[in-house]
């Protein structure tokens, strides 16, 4: 059967205007039930994957990328943990933002409602589809999904999970529905479904996002898409930096905060690089360095390649690491201005004045002082899942959590007034 988006577009946006009216509790109740289900089928969940993880490896498909693509029990276990989390936040709808009295009496407020139907378009990583699947449903939102075909067993399974919750809680299982054909075509058809889809956020690489700006009819939040900096200043706590970027780098590879350029600053990089780069062997890092970084570390012995022409527009997803040796904090945030895909970003030093100019220069989503990328994550930031990391100016930045997926609208009390 051909999937028909235009008929999934109006049932999501039927579905949504019922999600819009529900109570907390009763919203509350869903995704409960949802991680009731995440346990209950979890044999199933982790059957489905382990066929995608085949196809993946028959495919060719690369290790970090595989890591992207695999659920394991301790995963799957906390699929169900974060979507009970995502039940235990403040609603944000109905809340009020502001309110006043104008002069003439009328009592005037602006009150957070859903956003109404997401169109969420990712690759690889299958819990995904349950990060966005609870922050829709908290935030009154019906979603329609389109994950990567490497996923698609997997994610075919979790959305059954969530619409056997729906079904149980009396709500259109439409409220979530997955596009369960991994034909190219349909992404384009869905970049113009806006008589239905009121907000599309792509998670992928570049191609992607720029298909989705060039192409799209729906506004579009754009993210997930990292290439993150680390800059150690030369009055940096050089040991403390050494285990910094070791986690920003190592701890998982695979995701759009994991480190991808190491600036360090001439008078440090000598002492510093040799240390560093001893570190990083013990996880097999390949470093690829720039003219001055690559002599550095070559005399001190260590394995090193020559960072080509592209190396610094690169987001690695892999254990490869760029780093440049730059002549202090205005080369380094020249070069991050000139690479940076404005996601995470960071500087290590005990200079105040170096840290507030860098806060207030860098314009990233997130800009860290003394503390790793890997932090820029609704879970780790207190928001629970999240349904992407936006790197935008507009509506959201960072990772969106409850209150970037809903809008407001104006409530106007009056007795009798009318305009003069």
């Amino acid at each position: 059967m051909m999937t028909n988006l235009n008929e999934m577009g109006k049932k999501a946006k039927a579905a949504s205007r019922i999600l819009a009216t529900l109570h907390a509790e009763k919203k509350n109740a869903v995704l409960n039930l949802i991680a009731d289900e995440i346990e209950a089928q979890a044999d199933l969940i982790l059957a489905e994957n382990e066929k995608d993880i085949a196809d993946g490896k028959a495919a060719g498909l690369t290790q970090a990328v595989l890591d992207r693509l695999l659920l394991t029990p301790k995963r799957v276990a906390a699929l169900a943990s974060d979507t009970r989390d995502v039940a235990k936040l403040a609603d944000p709808v109905g809340s009020v933002i502001d309110a006043r009295v104008l002069p003439n009496g009328l009592r005037l407020s602006r009150r957070r409602i859903p956003i109404g139907v997401l169109g969420v378009i990712y690759e690889a990583r299958p819990n995904v589809t349950i990060d966005i699947a609870a922050l829709s449903l908290k935030t009154g939102n019906a979603a329609i999904l389109r994950g990567g075909k490497e996923t698609l067993r997997s994610n075919l399974a979790l959305v059954k999970v969530i619409q056997t919750a729906l079904q149980k809680a009396d709500l259109p299982i439409e409220s979530v529905q997955i596009i369960d054909d991994p034909n190219r075509a349909l992404v384009r058809e869905m970049l113009r479904l806006d008589k239905y889809i009121d907000m599309l956020i792509p998670r992928g690489g570049a191609g992607l996002h720029r298909l989705c700006i060039e192409e799209s009819t729906i506004p579009v939040i754009t993210g997930g898409m990292g290439i993150c900096h680390i800059f150690v200043d030369e009055s940096a706590d050089l040991e403390r930096a050494v285990g910094i970027v070791e986690n920003a780098k190592v701890q998982r590879p695979s995701v759009c905060n994991a480190l991808d350029t190491l600036l360090v600053h001439a008078a440090v990089a000598e002492d510093f690089l040799p240390r560093v780069a001893a570190r990083l062997a013990e996880s097999k890092v390949e470093l690829r360095a720039a003219p001055t970084a690559l002599s550095i570390l070559k005399n001190a012995g260590v394995d090193v390649h020559p960072a080509g022409a592209e190396d610094f527009d690169i987001e690695w997803l892999s254990l490869i690491l760029g780093i440049k040796v730059v002549s202090g904090l205005d080369e380094a945030i020249t070069h991050i201005h000139e690479h940076s895909t404005e996601h995470s970003e960071s500087i290590l030093t005990n200079d105040f004045a170096n840290a507030n100019r860098f806060v207030d220069e860098i314009n990233s989503a997130a800009v860290y002082v003394n503390a790793s990328t890997r932090f820029t994550d609704g879970g780790q930031f207190g928001l629970g899942a999240e349904v992407a990391v936006s790197t935008q100016k507009l509506h959201a930045r960072g990772p969106m959590g409850l209150e970037e997926l809903t809008t407001y609208k104006w409530v106007g009390i009056g007795d009798g007034h009318v305009r003069e």
